[in-house]
């Protein structure tokens, strides 16, 4: 196994207290799947009755976890979920189809819950066929030892090249009562989400129902999740898991059949900044990443053009590189939002650095001031905006520079 990385400059100095959200518990063990020495699966206990709402990646390669995911969906309940670190189950053909349907089958004897109500995800090395008996060793002892209090080591088990767990909670009322969203994700390279992030597993005790969760989930993480970039590379196994036990009707919390119920409001809400704080600390454990970088497009014809212009700037080598080199270089800035294809105005754009204007009307400002800007650059937290100068509409994106450390991450991933 390669050299555990340091943890992350731009980690949290520390974790959120996460209260448990009623109806879930979690336990972790040492499978063996790839490493040695930490554990590397997770299973998460849901009280019966709980519905479940998912998005996953849009690859046309995508895994078998993946697969299993999207036909189990249509049926909006779950009772457990088990994910696996060390190896994808992906690109590993029948034995991949053949491995989930066992582990679902393992996982439903532990528990005594259908096997169409388990959950699965798998991350780390594609292509390397998964040994599906090592969790018939396991699964027991995880639903005898699961326990409320557990999110935080239930995210570790899942990390693989991430260099710290990720989790966040809120809170958030529904027709008065106080309802609770905990969430987990992994991931630090193979980061340019499209529909989910590399894995996320989001939990509530509020009482919604399936279809009502399916669709603030699709909306929520067009804004989060899906405005990410670590590397521009989606992964075959983008899983982004949301269950909501319902345990909190037992306090008087009204039951939520549609998206559009008024009632929903804060919930939104919390969910939007939940989803949000879990995409930023996946792009602030980007492989190697040395600074944590918001662009902010502005002038756009459309929020869609918005968003591809940012995407088109964060996910630019040129870009990034000049940013881990503490250089403010509109030049390839510029360059990225001529190549996007969206309508901009060469000789209106403008573009600031933090708080310095670097660019204005097509030309090097007037007022720049090289010494300020790269006092500027050499903090952790780059500030981008762009003014493309056609229109009304913005967007946000965030991203990381790109340094010698994720080449050094990633080609020795495999070792």
């Amino acid at each position: 196994m390669a050299k555990a990385a340091p943890v992350s400059p731009l980690a949290p100095k520390s974790f959120p207290d996460c209260p448990p959200v009623e109806g879930v518990r979690f336990s972790t063990a040492e499978a063996g799947i790839r490493y040695k020495g930490r554990t590397d699966v997770m299973l998460a206990l849901l009280d019966k009755g709980t519905q479940v709402a998912g998005v996953f990646t849009k690859s046309k390669c995508p895994s078998a976890p993946v697969d299993w995911c999207r036909a189990k969906l249509a049926g909006g309940k779950a009772r457990a979920l088990v994910v696996n670190s060390g190896n994808a189950n992906a690109f590993t053909g029948k034995n991949g189809v053949s491995s989930t349907k066992l582990t679902a089958q393992l996982a439903a004897k532990a528990t005594g819950a259908p096997s169409g109500e388990i959950f699965l995800a798998s991350t780390g090395v594609i292509g390397e066929p998964l040994d599906a008996s090592k969790f018939e060793g396991v699964l027991g002892g995880l639903v005898e030892s699961a326990s409320p209090a557990g999110l935080l080591e239930a995210a570790r088990a899942i990390m693989t090249t991430d260099t710290f767990p990720k989790v966040a909670t809120a809170t958030c009322e529904i027709g008065g009562v106080e309802v609770r969203i905990n969430g987990m994700a992994k991931g630090a390279g193979m980061i340019a989400p499209d529909m989910a992030t590399m894995l996320s597993f989001i939990f509530t005790d509020a009482p919604i129902a399936a279809d009502a969760l399916q669709a603030m989930l699709s909306k929520s993480v067009a804004g989060s999740f899906n405005s990410i970039t670590v590397d521009s590379d989606t992964s075959t196994s983008d899983t982004l898991l949301l269950f909501a036990t319902g345990a909190a009707a037992k306090r008087g919390a009204p039951k939520i059949e549609a998206a559009s119920d008024r009632r929903l409001a804060s919930f939104k809400k919390a969910l939007d900044g939940l989803l949000l704080d879990l995409a930023q600390q996946v792009v602030r454990d980007g492989e190697g990443c040395r600074k944590f970088v918001e662009i902010r497009v502005e002038g756009a014809a459309s929020a869609a053009a918005a968003k591809r212009i940012g995407l088109s700037i964060a996910n630019s080598p040129l870009v990034k590189t000049a940013i881990a080199g503490e250089d403010a270089n509109w030049g390839r800035v510029v360059a990225a939002v001529g190549k996007a294809g969206e309508k901009a105005d060469r000789d209106r754009l403008a573009i600031w650095f933090g708080d310095f204007r670097v660019a204005h009307k097509g030309l090097r400002d007037l007022s720049y001031d090289e010494a300020k800007v790269s006092d500027y650059m050499r903090g952790e937290k780059i500030d981008l905006r762009v003014d493309v100068g056609v229109g009304a509409s913005s967007w946000t994106v965030w991203t990381c520079d790109l340094t010698k450390e994720y080449i050094a991450i990633n080609g020795d991933y495999r070792s």
